[in-house]
């Protein structure tokens, strides 16, 4: 009797193991198969030279980059606020606006990506 228990042991160890190691590799390979995701904000309609405009075309660049970054695996999810810190600080790179570079150092307490802006 202690002999079929201990050879049924056996079996479910290599078993669970292989399970896991295919679980594994299964998440790996859905998340190596994801494209960057992206989202287009407009902002011809705002004055991006001024204090409000720069304010308003930032927060349309951090809600776009929450949406960008969202998570519905709880354990994704602990890397949104780097990943949207990193998107944002991109986004603002790319446009090279200088009161939105202010605007955005200024909101992040220089803790931001370091950017600078010319006209």
């Amino acid at each position: 009797m202690k002999s079929s228990i201990e050879s049924e042991n056996r079996a479910f160890f290599p078993s669970a193991i292989a399970m896991l190691l295919a679980c594994a590799l299964a998440t790996s390979n859905a998340f190596a198969g994801n494209e960057a995701r992206s989202e287009t904000v407009k902002f011809q309609d705002l004055n991006v030279d001024t204090p409000a405009g720069a304010e308003a075309l930032y927060n349309r660049i951090h809600w776009a980059a929450k949406r960008v970054c969202a998570q519905s695996d709880p354990v994704a999810a602990r890397g949104e606020g780097a990943c949207i810190r990193k998107a944002e600080g991109k986004a603002i790179s790319d446009l090279n606006l200088p009161g939105l570079t202010a605007y955005y150092q200024m909101r992040t307490g220089g803790h931001g990506d370091s950017l600078t802006a010319s006209r």
